[in-house]
């Protein structure tokens, strides 16, 4: 019974608590949405209030950019019309000009038709006067002029010929000096350690012994060497020494390479020989790269291709007349450099042809056609500029000049190739140069004899006093200079000296 009362008691309890926290929650909840809705709603005020201040500012910055546009609009409309004004003052200038123009050109043309009136008029004249003359004097007017002309050449003549020497004196001691100055200051610039090199095809021997080795068991040794090199060894009674026989300067340099390191092995046998020169094969490929570019470098000229600066380096080992090609070629370069700076033309164009002018001698024992042929087609291969290409042809008067870089390059292969010491021409050549120039002069009418003078530099001509006078005399030292110019080939220049003397002889009896 007591249990049952205190259940009861405590469901009443629990019930009358659940009842007492339901309202308290209902009180609490009111207070909290009271005070949320208050935070809300000054929230909303503050938000209306925030929302007023910006669109006022909002109106007064408005404001303040239309009237900004509106006094824009008034300048610019301002400066409209004040342009418009002077468009129109312009326009009023132009007219009266144009009117002025069209003023003078009627006034011009009426001039240019009273001009053709009177030179008709002179015209006519003119010709009447001469018909005169020709009735009266009984010739032509080529007759009158030819007959005027002679007695005038005649009179004149000795008169002419002086003041013809003297202008011509003056003006060749000009150009000479001038020439000089600019020659001396170009080779000044220039220094180039070695200015002849003759590549020799004789390898010395330490003694005679080696010979034998060389040639090896049954010749074995030596076949072995000439068919790997390309070249021919011919072992004769010289005195410790073999001669290295060959086309191509590249090969002969290999053999050369080749025997004097098997000489300091000591070794000498077919499969040395083979190992040998293929380590000689890979020394003169590494001489030509190092040597074509220590050339590009010597002259300042980057950028090349490297196929064409190995074909540069080829070079030294290539000579004409003993001259070598790639040091020649440097020289020229520098010369070419030099000159084109002292008048003016474009010295880079000049270098770079002067350094490749002659590049076709690297290739031209394997190639048909001229080395300057030769040198186009590598050049136009590699994309190299035409002002270029075009310089370096000319060298040789194979092709016409085309511009004034050509010019200078031949003129510097000139002075390179035939300063004192420069190259070594044969016997036979040099004679049949000298006896090349003394027929050209003696195949001119009135020449008595001709001697050609310090190694081909000068051509003394002695004509026939009564057949050839004096102005005759200058007039076939030009003509024998011109046929020498255009029927044989030589460095520098060659003087051509005429001489007319007349000699009288009396006896007293």
């Amino acid at each position: 019974m007591n249990s049952l009362l205190l259940l009861i008691v405590g469901v009443l309890a629990l019930g009358i608590g659940s009842t007492l926290g339901y309202l308290a929650r209902q009180s609490i909840a009111r207070r909290n949405y009271r005070t949320i809705e208050a935070r809300l709603q000054k929230k909303i005020d503050q938000a209306r209030q925030d929302a007023d201040l910006i669109l006022s500012q909002a109106k007064e910055k408005s404001s303040l950019i239309l009237e900004s546009a509106k006094k824009n609009e008034d300048e610019r409309r301002a400066d409209l019309l004040q342009t418009e004004r002077l468009l129109l003052r312009r326009e009023d200038v132009l007219d009266e000009k144009i009117s002025n123009l069209e003023k003078r050109e009627n006034e011009f043309n009426d001039r240019v038709e009273k001009l053709k009136e009177i030179k008709e008029n002179l015209e006519g004249l003119h010709k009447s006067a001469l018909e005169n003359l020709e009735r009266i004097s009984g010739l032509s007017r080529e007759e009158a002029k030819k007959e005027f002309l002679g007695n005038l050449e005649r009179e004149y003549q000795k008169e002419f010929m002086e003041r013809t020497r003297k202008l011509e004196s003056e003006g060749i001691e000009q150009f000479e000096k001038k020439a000089k100055e600019i020659l001396a200051l170009a080779i000044q610039k220039l220094a180039i350690n070695q200015s002849q090199e003759i590549t020799t095809t004789t390898v010395s021997l330490p003694s005679e012994e080696i010979k034998g080795r060389i040639i090896g068991k049954e010749g074995r040794n030596i076949r072995t060497l000439e068919r790997l090199t390309g070249v021919e060894i011919v072992v004769d009674e010289t005195p410790e020494a073999v001669v290295i026989s060959a086309f191509d300067p590249i090969r002969r340099q290999i053999a050369k390479v080749a025997l004097e390191k098997l000489m300091q092995d000591g070794r000498i046998q077919p499969a040395r020989i083979e190992d040998t020169v293929i380590k000689a094969k890979e020394e003169i490929a590494k001489q030509i790269k190092d040597a074509g570019e220590q050339a590009v470098y010597d002259v300042g000229l980057l950028g090349l291709d490297q196929k064409l600066v190995q074909l540069l380096g080829r070079l030294r080992f290539r000579t004409s007349y003993g001259q070598n090609v790639l040091l020649h070629s440097i020289e020229v370069a520098h010369l070419a450099a030099g000159l084109a700076a002292e008048i003016g033309a474009n010295a880079k164009t000049a270098l770079k042809a002067g350094l490749l002018h002659d590049i076709g001698k690297a290739v031209d024992q394997q190639v048909e056609g001229s080395h300057t042929d030769i040198g186009v087609k590598i050049l136009e291969k590699f994309a190299v500029e035409k002002e270029v290409v075009d310089a370096m042809k000319s060298h040789h008067e194979e092709y016409p000049y085309s511009s004034l870089e050509a010019i200078i390059v031949q003129t510097a292969d000139a002075i390179s190739g035939s300063r004192p010491g420069a190259r070594k021409d044969t016997l036979e050549n040099y004679l049949k140069r000298l006896g090349d120039l003394e027929n050209i002069a003696t195949s001119f009418a009135g020449v008595e004899k001709a001697w050609a003078l310090q190694a081909g530099r000068e051509i003394r001509v002695f004509v026939k006093p009564e057949e050839i006078d004096d102005f005759g005399a200058k007039k076939l030292a030009k003509e024998i200079a011109n046929k020498i110019q255009e029927e044989l080939k030589y460095p520098g220049e060659i003087k051509v000296n005429v001489i007319r003397e007349s000699r009288v002889v009396e006896y007293a009896k």
